[in-house]
């Protein structure tokens, strides 16, 4: 669930790649080496738009997420508001309204940082702020949080880093299957681990 960074978009090249797709290859991957690829049926659904607000994503939760009854919600919103200026507090909210909507439907949230920009540092730190307030709620209500801006930034400057970036602001084919691979490792492998009951075992070890 979220914007243009959820849809993948790359305008540099006037194309998109959603981290979805790579995701989905990490999961495939992965239960593959549990020798259960086939024994897993694994979905996933994008419902990334294209300049998203959170205000947006928030009227659309239910038609997006609630009615297809996922599992789980990963979302990543806030970018664009923050581009018009909106304050933290009410962007914040409205993710937060998010995560109380799945969780009263049955559906665990993973939060997702905002990653970074470059060439434009005063849009860092409401970012860094923004992000903040979601890791203490994620850390409040035991909800898994991935911090996509640490991982794609660099740490001494705070930037997006320039390997990740399209067009400053939105990602390149790196940065997305970055994103997919923070979210894969800091949150969907445990829960691949925690459902099926086992840990990493590979094939050639199994009967």
């Amino acid at each position: 669930m979220g914007d243009s960074l959820t849809v993948g978009c790359i305008p540099s090249s006037l194309t998109s790649q959603p981290y979805s797709d790579f995701l989905k290859e990490y999961i495939n991957n992965f239960l593959t080496g549990l020798c259960m690829k086939n024994a897993i049926q694994i979905r996933i659904a994008n419902r990334g738009v294209n300049g998203d607000l959170t205000g947006n994503m928030l009227r659309r939760f239910k038609r997006d997420v609630v009615d297809l009854k996922p599992d789980y919600v990963i979302i990543l919103g806030g970018t664009n508001d923050i581009g018009g200026s909106f304050p933290i507090e009410n962007i914040f909210s409205n993710l937060q309204r998010m995560f109380e909507t799945a969780m009263t439907n049955g559906i665990s949230p993973i939060g997702c940082t905002l990653p970074s920009v470059v060439g434009w540092d005063e849009g860092i730190p409401p970012r860094l702020a923004l992000n903040q307030l979601l890791k203490n709620f994620c850390n409040v209500t035991k909800s898994a949080c991935v911090d996509l801006f640490a991982a794609t930034c660099d740490h001494k400057t705070k930037r997006l880093r320039y390997d990740y970036s399209s067009d400053e602001l939105h990602l390149n084919i790196s940065g997305y299957r970055k994103i997919a691979e923070t979210v894969f490792e800091e949150s969907v492998r445990t829960i691949i681990i925690r459902s099926t009951n086992i840990g990493r075992a590979s094939c050639t070890n199994r009967d």
